[in-house]
């Protein structure tokens, strides 16, 4: 049997199974971990992530996407298993951890407020009427002036199944730039679907943003609305590189449980 944890950022949830000291779930088994996931037969998830050791850190993070397959930097599941390490006791109000894209570092500011560094991030080119970068997972951004009339299902499916993004596929994100924060809608792949919220995805928003702006150098503090709840990104940016860039926001453990396999 699986003892499991579920968690939440901003209404993005995941799966969280305590890996440290014996191995529950193998890497390579995708039907199983989508099965967990699964919403009708499993216990229901966009996501699942194995809490491991890792020597020179504080521990390890190995994230899998809702269709078993493993994926990239998910920046919501990152402060999800921050706090589920604070939550077991094997870290305190800062760590340092492994993802699949590096060494990060996060700062527990409450049991269920996290704050994660990510990596610096160079100027990209953008195009005509969208932007493409990648901040730990890629991600198409699309300004519009009404995200709440639009599917942001079926059109981020139209983007992601689209060429070039096909093959590899990417996070699409829909921006709504209103007077003090930004409205954001995220299709993310993997899930196949919209999600509440996604932490990778509301960070190319905010930078995308500021890029966006005539004299976009300096210190800037974005706050970030999705349909899950409220984020922030800050970071300075001096006009070729973003660099402190944290993506802060809720963490919060919603229930436990052992499965029946």
């Amino acid at each position: 049997m699986l003892k499991f944890f579920k968690y939440h950022g901003a209404g993005n949830d995941f799966i969280l199974v305590d890996q440290r000291e014996d191995v529950h779930i193998d890497r390579a088994d995708r039907a199983r971990i989508a099965g967990l996931c699964h919403r009708r037969f499993g216990i229901g998830a966009d996501g699942l992530i194995l809490l491991q050791r890792a020597a020179g850190y504080d521990f390890e993070m190995v994230y899998f996407n809702a269709d078993g397959g493993e994926g990239t930097l998910c920046g919501n599941g990152a402060r999800c298993v921050v706090a589920f390490a604070h939550f077991l006791g094997c870290i305190g109000a800062q760590c340092h951890f492994l993802a699949s894209d590096g060494a990060h570092d996060a700062v527990v500011v409450r049991p269920d407020w996290i704050e994660v560094h990510l990596r610096d991030m160079p100027v990209w080119e953008a195009g005509s009427d969208h932007e493409v970068l990648n901040t730990g997972s890629p991600h198409y951004v699309r300004f519009v002036s009404d995200l709440h009339g639009l599917d942001v299902r079926e059109e981020g499916r139209a983007v992601r199944y689209s060429e070039p993004f096909r093959q590899a596929g990417i996070n699409v994100n829909f921006v709504e730039e209103r007077a003090e924060e930004l409205w954001v809608g995220t299709y993310e792949r993997g899930v196949e679907d919209e999600t509440l919220a996604c932490g990778t995805g509301v960070t190319a928003a905010a930078l995308a943003h500021v890029r966006r702006k005539a004299s976009p150098e300096g210190l800037w503090h974005i706050p970030v609305v999705a349909k899950g709840g409220r984020l922030s990104v800050r970071f300075s940016f001096d006009g070729k590189m973003f660099r402190e860039v944290w993506l802060c926001g809720p963490a919060e453990r919603v229930f436990e449980g052992i499965t029946a396999d």
